[in-house]
């Protein structure tokens, strides 16, 4: 009997942390790009993709750095690109209000998102509170717009990540443009856990919670688990053992143990040596692409989707 098979996404940068914090964080399109080669060589079928600006690393979603960053990662190899639509913390994403004040994480920049020829993007079909650098920015994406978002992914032939940070993010958002046929099973379903001191409204991680949050996932559900800090690992490893996939990264996790800085490749190199020891086998970029039902329209193949 053949092994089953695990995806395991690399998320190399996030829209968070600075290099100060993890000198090996890669920013820049050449960096990002070398970073994802190595996890792909090591076993990644999936990269979970942040733009940064030049020169301050800030975050955007400026099409054409995700396109550059895309086109180096397709030039070496056929890993799943998946570009967000969450953006980032910094930047080019974030502004404040003129009429009250308040800081948002910007709707029309994240929208560019969907703009490089991905053949996924991440929905973050939330809202919620980021609270970073003294701010509390505001993350907007009410049914309206999160509506708005699973179209133009239709439209494109882009598969969404549904990025969920709660149960009530499953039952009520996921649930309802899933239902309505925004999307096409499996809905690949990315569970957040751990980032509640930083994100209203999201999760701590416990094997009760993902056992929770799991249980409420519509049927035609397949997932992964982001793990922050800490949690990375034993959240991947809670996910095997629930039949999911896992993700890690220095978007997620910037230290390999207590006080060591990790390298992207470490990370992935570890889940992979254990997703072994648990009994499974990483899949391949094609059998990923199989198990998340790529590409999602042949008719409208974005720019980046393997042919």
């Amino acid at each position: 009997m053949s092994k089953p098979k695990v995806i395991v996404t690399i998320a190399p940068t996030g829209g968070m942390a600075y290099k100060s914090q993890n000198p090996h964080l890669p920013t820049q399109p050449d960096e990002i790009a070398r970073d994802v080669y190595d996890c792909y060589n090591a076993g990644a079928s999936v990269v979970a993709i942040h733009a940064r600006r030049p020169g301050d690393d800030g975050a955007t979603c400026n099409p054409a750095i995700y396109r550059d960053i895309n086109r180096r990662i397709r030039d070496k190899c056929d890993i799943v690109i998946n570009n967000s639509t969450g953006g980032g913390v910094h930047g080019d994403m974030i502004g404040q209000q003129a009429d009250n004040g308040y800081w948002e994480i910007l709707w029309e920049e994240r929208l560019k998102g969907m703009d490089a020829g991905a053949e996924m993007c991440t929905l973050d079909a939330t809202t919620i509170i980021a609270s970073f650098g003294g701010k509390e920015l505001l993350m907007h994406t009410s049914p309206e717009r999160s509506k708005h978002l699973a179209i133009e992914m239709k439209k494109r032939g882009i598969k969404p990540e549904w990025e969920v940070f709660s149960p009530t993010h499953i039952v009520q958002d996921l649930a309802t443009l899933t239902a309505a046929g925004f999307d096409d099973e499996p809905f690949f379903v990315n569970l957040v856990l751990g980032v509640h001191r930083g994100f209203q409204n999201a999760m701590p991680y416990t094997p009760r919670v993902l056992q929770s949050m799991v249980d409420l996932l519509p049927k035609g559900s397949i997932f992964c688990v982001s793990g922050i800090g800490p949690a990375q690992l034993p959240s991947a490893m809670n996910s095997l053992l629930l039949g999911g996939h896992v993700r890690v990264g220095l978007e997620d996790n910037l230290y390999y143990e207590h006080g060591v800085p990790a390298t992207n490749q470490q990370l992935t190199e570890r889940v992979v040596r254990l997703v072994r020891e648990m009994g499974y086998e990483p899949a391949t970029p094609t059998e990923a692409r199989e198990i998340m039902g790529l590409p999602r329209n042949r008719e409208v193949l974005p720019e980046f989707a393997v042919r």
